[in-house]
């Protein structure tokens, strides 16, 4: 390729500081260089030299993609000089075709076929857009004009020119829409040039949508699809739902006027709407709350659609007011920081505003939560799904999904319904069941406000599942006593009971609280019997102000396990200063354990050590396994609220059967604290419990 470096072309997308990238395809948005489309460019041809076309049909192509793109380079010297000559620099493949005849008719480069060339420049990747729903077919009509030498010649041109086009972009896209471009071209080259229906273009443009509203369909074809070419369309639009979509296309058509236009372009809006965080892309949310609220509102005090002509183009973007940009620069920062006291002040700045969804939205790191959810099922997901029983199961506080999957792959028979009270969850799990194509349905449902009804009738649920769920209704739960009242997971748990069918099962795998000997006394049988060992004595046992150890009491299994801590206490060394200050900071701001008035801790500064209680320890360690950039969600979580024991006690007090009632600790936590903490003594917490209770 060092032959083509003195070429104009590459000149032009070479020697440039115009970044033209789409967003759609990019993982990383501060790491662009300038020079991704040469290296598309590259792409393309390299393709092209490796397909078997003939050397005639080669040499067409080569110069189509050699030319193609170079409307999206240039120095700002040559940029402006193609806007004076009116080129649409937006639409670049007319404006790159209009590059390429000046350069056949001002230099000394000549071509066999130039007005060919041109028209397949003008054309190139419509076919490609075309599917996706951006353009009309009709587009294609000068295809249908072109000198070439036989229509066998245009159709191969086409097939190859395609396939480098878009296999330059992605090797998985090509074979999965390869037989769609061959049947259009096809159709194409027949003469044939009627448009897709407008419900299929709408699909097309917005495949993450869950449901397509016949208004939505209704306005793209008479206001939309008749006048103009839609660009970055879904780039821009994807994460919006359709009545948020129809609200802006609305204000779109009203703010463009009559004047005439051929082009609408939403890159301006995709570029902006993104940025990277922890090297991956994400979008902003912040601002993102702000345009939803104008959405609601129709108003225009913090933010306004920015509609900008240039040339045959209008450029759609949002535009903000100066505080609003304060606003969000500040909160972008501040997520970057995973502070608390920083997550604190962006909820409440926003709640001034009225921007948050509802009570539940995260705002920042939604993704995040939602990835970390899915990875935190995958130990011990299998053993709990195993307690299925019946047709209709519920997984409560769906989250990511992973569980709903799981359900569905494991009972393809069954049907499985998703809850979750987070409007946020709600819209992603149904963007990832439309494009995925699952079967599994979800609604927003609280069982603390009462049991799910199927058809509108309590009772007819065979399963339900709370998954790493009951301590978050436990730890965010408004009461007029504040949060974690313990009351409401009793309400949870009668709610959910109460939606059950007879026979009907509830699964729970969540945090565990770390019996006391105190407590074990009162558990039947097998834990009296046990502690009856150990203190040598018979009858009722004196709780000792300590904790009992499976090291000293190996015989106990299950339910029956108890750990042992001297005095009840649980000393955490650091290896270094900054978990010590990560200690600091949590014995601020975790407001958990409220049942416990004196949590015994003593910081030794000088040797990084650390003392308290057993409960408060346990909840620390498992919270320090997330790390900083969780800290800001997990301190405000208590993950450990009834021992195994409790658990027993309440559901049958509710009256269920329990089946098991297992305490256990999740291999992962001492497997990543282990390089950064040593403990006295040497035995971890149990975490987590799985408990399965069945309804009479």
């Amino acid at each position: 390729m060092n032959s083509c470096k003195s070429e104009k072309w590459y000149q032009y997308l070479y020697y440039t500081e115009h970044r033209a990238v789409n967003v759609e395809r990019l993982e990383q948005i501060e790491n662009v260089t300038g020079h991704e489309t040469l290296d598309y460019v590259l792409r393309t041809l390299d393709i092209l030299e490796q397909s078997d076309a003939g050397e005639e049909v080669k040499r067409i192509v080569r110069t189509v993609l050699r030319w193609s793109e170079v409307a999206k380079g240039g120095t700002a010297r040559d940029r402006a000089v193609w806007e004076g000559k009116g080129y649409p620099l937006d639409i670049h493949n007319i404006a790159s075709a209009e590059i390429y005849l000046d350069e056949t008719k001002n230099s000394e480069m000549k071509d066999e076929d130039p007005a060919l060339i041109h028209t397949l420049i003008k054309t190139h990747g419509m076919i490609g857009q075309c599917l996706r729903g951006e353009v009309p077919v009709a587009g294609n009509a000068p295809l249908l004009e072109a000198p070439v030498k036989d229509q066998k010649n245009i159709r191969e041109i086409l097939y190859v020119l395609n396939e480098c086009i878009i296999r330059g972009v992605s090797e998985e896209l090509w074979i999965r829409v390869r037989e769609e471009v061959y049947a259009l071209i096809d159709r194409i080259l027949r003469g044939d040039l009627s448009e897709f229906p407008a419900e299929y273009r709408v699909r097309r443009l917005l495949p993450g949508l869950s449901e397509v509203p016949q208004e939505l369909i209704d306005f793209f074809a008479e206001k939309l699809f008749p006048r103009y070419e839609l660009w970055y369309f879904e780039a821009a639009l994807s994460d919006f739902d359709a009545k948020q979509i129809l609200e802006i296309l609305t204000g779109l058509v009203e703010g463009m006027g009559s004047e005439v236009t051929d082009y609408i372009t939403f890159k301006p809006l995709a570029d902006s709407l993104y940025y990277d965080y922890e090297g991956k892309k994400h979008i902003n949310v912040y601002k993102k709350r702000i345009i939803e609220k104008h959405l609601r509102d129709n108003s225009v005090e913090n933010v306004a659609l920015d509609i900008r002509r240039r040339g045959n183009a209008v450029q759609v973007d949002f535009a903000f007011s100066r505080v609003c940009e304060k606003l969000i620069d500040f909160c972008v920062e501040a997520e970057r920081s995973g502070l608390l006291t920083f997550e604190k002040s962006i909820t409440v700045l926003y709640d001034m505003f009225g921007f948050r969804r509802d009570e539940f939205d995260r705002l920042n790191n939604e993704d995040k939560y939602l990835a970390t959810m899915n990875s935190t099922e995958e130990s011990t997901k299998n053993s709990i799904v195993d307690y299925v029983v019946g047709q209709t199961v519920v997984d409560v506080g769906s989250g990511g999904g992973v569980l709903l999957d799981l359900l569905e792959e494991r009972y393809p028979d069954k049907h499985v319904i998703g809850t979750d009270i987070s409007e946020n969850v709600i819209a992603v799990l149904n963007k990832k069941r439309v494009s995925e194509g699952h079967r599994w349905t979800v609604e927003r449902h609280n069982f603390v406000d009462g049991p799910f009804l199927v058809d509108g009738v309590k009772g007819c649920v065979d399963t339900i599942i709370f998954s790493s769920i009951i301590h978050e209704i436990f730890s965010h739960t408004e009461t007029p006593e504040g949060r974690f009242r313990i009351e409401v997971v009793e309400q949870a748990l009668r709610n959910a009971m109460d939606s059950l069918a007879p026979g009907g099962r509830i699964v729970i795998r969540d945090g565990v609280r770390t019996m006391t000997a105190a407590e074990a006394a009162k558990v039947p049988d097998g834990l009296s019997g046990a502690m009856e060992a150990l203190d040598g004595s018979s009858g009722a046992v004196e709780a000792p102000d300590r904790l009992l150890s499976p090291v000293e009491a190996p015989e106990m299994v299950g339910e029956d396990k108890l750990i042992i801590y001297p005095d009840g206490l649980l000393t955490v060394t650091f290896m270094d200063r900054s978990g010590l200050d990560f200690f600091k900071n949590y014995m601020q701001d975790f407001e958990g354990l409220t049942d416990i008035e004196d949590r015994r801790i003593t910081v030794d500064e000088e040797n990084l050590r650390v003392s308290a209680c057993v409960d408060f320890m346990r909840e620390f360690l498992y919270t320090y396994t997330w790390g900083r950039e969780s800290y800001s969600h997990e301190v405000q979580e208590q993950f450990g609220y009834y021992t195994i024991g409790e658990y027993r006690e309440v559901l049958e007090r509710l009256g269920a059967r329990v089946l098991r009632a297992d305490a256990f600790l999740e291999p992962g936590y001492p497997e990543h604290l282990r390089p950064l903490v040593t403990l006295e003594p040497d035995v971890y917490p149990d975490s987590n419990c799985i408990v399965v209770a069945e309804k009479p």
